[in-house]
């Protein structure tokens, strides 16, 4: 079941993630512990914040009600991790993919919300995908945390996909298209900098 749920997730994504990634995280784990943690308390802040704007749609506060309790969750076990292995958790600075998908967002309802929920969807898919990239190189006990992870983050894109897919009026395919579009160009483009989301590094520098 659980292997269907990463083909369901690399199926739906535009591409996968690099090998090169793969290396660069290795490279970097505290950081990516690090970011990792700051990426949970996002997930969580944007569904509390969806809950807000949207009070009057059940099915959506409700899946955002349970979503926020877990993405807690995974930022506390993330914490504990960090301090067994003796780093320090602090803030740093946003990579440009959560910001540059969300430049896709319409304005306007309900085309705001349903761009809302696919960009949920892109960022869930995509952290689901890297953990089971990850996971397979990392030491033993790490591998199985992230392993854990898998099933909630693919639950969590099949949320947001289903929340999207449920708003009337609005056209869902031809937004899957464009934003996915989007998620690739970020993705496959250089970054200086490495982070849980960024996209290909600098080899070499």
């Amino acid at each position: 079941m659980l292997q269907f749920c990463v083909k369901e997730i690399i199926d739906f994504l535009p591409c996968e993630t690099s090998e090169d990634w793969v290396i660069e995280a290795l490279r970097n784990q505290k950081t990516l512990l690090i970011d990792h943690a700051n990426c949970e308390k996002k997930a969580a802040s944007t569904a509390l914040s969806l809950i807000y704007r949207y009070p009057d749609n059940y099915d959506l506060v409700n899946k955002m009600s349970k979503l926020i309790r877990e993405e807690m969750r995974h930022f506390e076990q993330v914490i504990h991790i960090m301090r067994i292995r003796g780093i320090k958790y602090h803030n740093i600075d946003a990579s440009r993919y959560a910001s540059g998908l969300r430049k896709m967002i319409r304005t306007y309802e309900p085309a705001r919300l349903v761009d809302t929920l696919i960009v949920g969807a892109y960022i869930e898919a995509r952290s689901c995908e890297r953990f089971s990239k990850l996971a397979p190189n990392l030491d033993e006990d790490l591998k199985k945390f992230y392993l854990s992870l898998l099933r909630s983050e693919s639950r969590h894109f099949q949320d947001y996909l289903h929340l999207a897919k449920n708003i009337p009026d609005v056209s869902f395919d031809d937004r899957i298209k464009a934003i996915g579009e989007k998620e690739l160009v970020l993705i496959k483009s250089f970054d200086n900098n490495f982070y849980f989301h960024s996209g290909s590094p600098q080899v070499g520098v």
